[in-house]
């Protein structure tokens, strides 16, 4: 298998890490096996990819698609570095949104898989940051959605304060207001 589970997170969220094969020609590895990933029990089908590239203290999200549309997604960084962040959104009690967050970067090579009911964004903390998800629904304008980055309920610990946030990402609900 030519993976390793590093971590299991709250509600499905998992961190893999692919093995790399290198000599002197560079690596090879494989990013997306879909019968190793049902091994770790990653049941969803994926059907978009989309790859993004940020400044550094660029922040994007938290994002996520409702009902219908709601998306799985497996994240990796091809290139920098971003301090990812997961919020499960499973439960609509008051104060009972739980947030996890990693570094995602080339480096480290890890991938993060999220389920659908998980909202996500990043801060990219290098230049020209490249990072490529698959997910497993298309993009469905209708059903975007999004929560506040800096939500005081959720309380997320962003190990800097963004240079760039767009005015829609800014102006995005807090959970209390949503529900």
């Amino acid at each position: 298998m030519p993976f390793d589970l590093i971590e299991a997170g709250p509600s499905g969220l998992l961190v893999l890490k692919p093995r790399s094969f290198r000599d002197e020609r560079g690596f090879f590895l494989e990013s997306y096996k879909e019968s190793d990933f049902r091994s770790f029990g990653i049941r969803e089908r994926f059907i978009q990819d989309n790859h993004s590239r940020s400044k550094k203290g660029a922040l994007r999200g938290l994002h996520y698609q409702g009902g219908a549309a709601a998306q799985a997604k497996l994240i990796r960084v091809v290139r920098g570095k971003v301090w990812n962040v997961a919020v499960d959104l499973k439960s609509r009690l008051p104060g009972s949104a739980r947030w996890y967050g990693l570094e995602l970067s080339e480096k480290n090579g890890l991938i993060l898989y999220l389920p659908p009911c998980f909202a996500n964004g990043f801060l990219a903390l290098e230049d020209d940051t490249e990072l490529l998800y698959k997910c497993s629904a298309e993009y469905a304008p209708e059903a975007e959605r999004g929560i506040r980055w800096n939500d005081p309920d959720l309380a997320i610990a962003w190990p800097r304060t963004p240079s760039f946030v767009s005015d829609k990402d800014a102006a995005l609900p807090f959970l209390k207001d949503m529900r």
